[in-house]
């Protein structure tokens, strides 16, 4: 693993996993050009959530083949974090994948971006980044996928709802009705359709992060026409995705390893 700085702020890195060798050496005639995972950690954007959440994940990722980068950014509670400093930060990362390309073996064809909660939201908006808003920029990597892990996919609801005590109108800055434009530009749902194959996957009784949310985007992704997987299940809590052991961790890894023909 690597640590790499794509801007100024001492938020502005991520940790770079490539794939073990025993993985590679599964299945020699593949180019030596792995797909990349970009892990976006969760928190409801707050501190002190950080990227180290989700390091046994990548390192599981990287076991099976894929190249992964963890990245951070800046959360609520630091300069510049929030809407819209968070979000211009995950595009900045993301790009920053053709820097890394140079000196790594990376197939910039096949980047999944995979977030869980607050980091499920920054996935899915990061498939339709560019499109509009404050952080409409162009872009150097093109997202081939997202999944969202008991993503918080609609802003508003998940503001209706309250989840995280408040953490959608704190990240945002005020509530829908007072900002109705930047909740239409940062909400994967509004958004719609994102135009890249997704994954969702949720718990039922997830208390952090209601199902209902991902239930409703889902049907709503799906009737704008958009190739989404919905898989929900009755046993996982809203951490098991931050346990490489769990079932939830288990979907997420069949999902990507049949899409990018990786061999489990």
């Amino acid at each position: 693993m690597q640590t790499h700085a794509y801007g100024p702020s001492a938020d502005h890195v991520g940790d770079l996993y490539m794939p073990q060798r025993q993985s590679l050496e599964r299945d020699l005639k593949r180019a030596d050009t792995p797909p990349v995972i970009c892990l976006l950690h969760g928190g409801f954007w707050r501190l002190p959530w950080g990227r180290d959440h989700l390091t046994a994940i990548a390192l599981d990722l990287a076991l099976r083949g894929f190249a992964v980068w963890n990245l951070e950014y800046r959360r609520v509670g630091t300069p510049g974090g929030g809407w819209p400093g968070t979000l211009l930060d995950v595009s900045a990362g993301i790009d920053h994948l053709a820097v890394l390309a140079r000196d790594y073996s990376l197939d910039l064809e096949r980047v999944t971006v995979v977030g869980h909660s607050a980091g499920g939201h920054l996935a899915l908006w990061a498939a339709k980044r560019g499109a509009r808003g404050p952080v409409c920029q162009p872009t150097k990597v093109r997202i081939a996928a997202a999944v969202g892990l008991a993503p918080v996919a609609d802003l508003r609801l998940a503001h209706e709802l309250g989840c995280g005590n408040g953490a959608v109108e704190n990240f945002m800055g005020g509530s829908p009705e007072k900002l109705p434009e930047p909740y239409r530009t940062a909400s994967p749902e509004a958004l719609l359709p994102l135009g890249a194959p997704q994954l969702l996957i949720h718990g039922s009784g997830d208390e952090d992060v209601p199902v209902e949310i991902s239930r409703r985007y889902a049907r709503a992704a799906r009737a704008a026409g958009d190739d989404i997987d919905y898989v929900e299940l009755s046993d996982a809590g809203h951490m098991d995705f931050a346990d490489p052991k769990t079932a939830a961790h288990a979907a997420l890894c069949e999902w990507l390893t049949r899409r990018w023909s990786i061999r489990a």
